[in-house]
């Protein structure tokens, strides 16, 4: 898991639940958006954005989502998802997303999310900070990861 996750500083571990499963007895396609946004939260946590939200009322909005099934996944099984910041504009960033199945031994999944800034008081989007640039910086580095 390790090798096929290497990159992704932030990993989230997610048990599948039986109620994933659809007709065709695998994880149904929309329930790996829930996996991505978990995995996203986890990140943002590390970045201590959602502090951030609360203090200055600027925080990430999910402007754009992807995913890529390459393998169907059923239960039981654990999925491990790791999650990176891969590009980053002045009010925006996007992130990747590799699902690693423990069953399979294998990436099953594999997705993209632009996320932007927003201050939610003006209702405009908002420049990311420098301070939140650094820790960007600071996660990616931890694990070998390309600054952004």
């Amino acid at each position: 898991m390790e090798a096929m996750l290497k990159g992704y500083p932030v990993i989230t571990e997610i048990p599948v639940a039986w109620g994933e499963m659809d007709a065709l007895n695998h994880v149904n396609n929309v329930v790996y958006f829930r996996y991505f946004e978990t995995a996203r939260i986890d990140y943002f946590l590390q970045l201590s954005l959602m502090d951030d939200l609360q203090k200055t009322g600027i925080g990430p909005v999910l402007k754009e989502a992807q995913c890529s099934y390459k393998i169907p996944v059923t239960f039981p099984d654990t999925l491990h998802v790791g999650s990176k910041i891969c590009d980053m504009g002045d009010d925006r960033f996007t992130m990747e997303y590799s699902v690693y199945s423990q069953k399979l031994g294998k990436i099953t999944t594999v997705g993209r999310a632009e996320v932007v800034m927003f201050n939610f008081k003006t209702n405009k989007k908002a420049h990311i900070s420098d301070e939140i640039r650094s820790r960007v910086t600071e996660i990616q580095a931890e694990k070998d990861v390309i600054s952004v």
